[in-house]
């Protein structure tokens, strides 16, 4: 598969489901000052999506789970986790992020997904090299979802 890179904003795509690039949902959300994506999703989609994915329990490194859109105008987001409880990104979660957040969309009949990049950011590893590690990732998958993945203020 080849997604399509676009650089723009995550919330501003032409798409059924974001990806949330999250944590390991194991601190209460109400806790935590999300930022990045996560913090972009809080101030537009409300805490809805983030008190429904609090009932669902701690994340697997590099676990997906779907959930309700809250205000945004989306069928829902799948949140990574993408970052380790210590609040850093690893190849092994990007990879597995990617792939995951994937499954659930096909598993959930999603016929298009936006990215952010994974673990760039906020999870400290370079942002050209998360994007690598995402692209080889969805390379030699085979599905019918639309992948489309985004970078942020021309970060690639």
């Amino acid at each position: 598969m080849t997604p399509t890179l676009v650089t723009g904003d995550l919330l501003e795509q032409p798409v059924e489901v974001i990806v949330n690039a999250w944590n390991r949902n194991i601190i209460p959300w109400w806790l935590l000052i999300p930022a990045g994506v996560a913090g972009a999703i809080r101030r537009q989609a409300g805490t809805a999506p983030f008190k429904e994915l609090a009932k669902t329990g701690p994340l697997p490194l590099g676990a997906a789970r779907l959930t309700g859109a809250g205000r945004l105008p989306f069928k829902g987001i799948i949140h990574v986790a993408g970052i380790s409880m210590w609040w850093v990104s690893s190849e092994r979660s990007i990879r597995d992020s990617t792939r995951n957040a994937l499954r659930v969309a096909q598993a959930a009949g999603i016929a298009s997904l936006a990215y952010p990049i994974i673990g760039g950011g906020t999870g400290g590893t370079q942002v050209g090299r998360a994007l690598d590690w995402m692209l080889q990732e969805l390379e030699p998958l085979d599905s019918p979802v639309d992948v489309t993945i985004v970078s942020f203020a021309g970060r690639a």
